[in-house]
């Protein structure tokens, strides 16, 4: 029996299906069909329409190459290159401690 799919919280749905809807709406813009965007991403037609949809179980490798090819904005307005954005993160994740460890609960032994 498989497992059941996990759950994805409001934002998470949310933000899917706004990214399907600008792909969507880029897409007609652009005058490509289901088949050609499909195809120039290389996924079936079917996958095509689920990442439309909004669907959390697509690739997201997927999801931003059909973005990337139907001109949708990720992350920030008409990026050719996500480098600065990539090395400011770096930098930011070298100030962090190497590893995270789940915070002790404090033992409340009064009986």
């Amino acid at each position: 029996m498989p497992s059941p799919p996990p759950s994805h919280s409001r934002l998470s749905r949310e933000a899917l299906s706004l990214l399907g809807k600008r792909i969507q709406l880029a897409r007609k813009e652009r005058r490509m069909s289901e088949k050609d965007l499909a195809a120039r991403v290389g996924i079936a037609r079917s996958t095509l329409q689920r990442i439309e949809h909004g669907d959390p179980m697509v690739a997201i490798g997927r999801v931003f190459e059909a973005a990337v090819i139907t001109g949708v904005d990720l992350f920030v307005p008409e990026a050719t290159s996500l480098a600065a954005e990539i090395r400011s993160t770096d930098e930011r994740l070298a100030l962090m401690p190497a590893s995270v460890r789940a915070r002790r609960r404090a033992v409340h032994d009064d009986f």
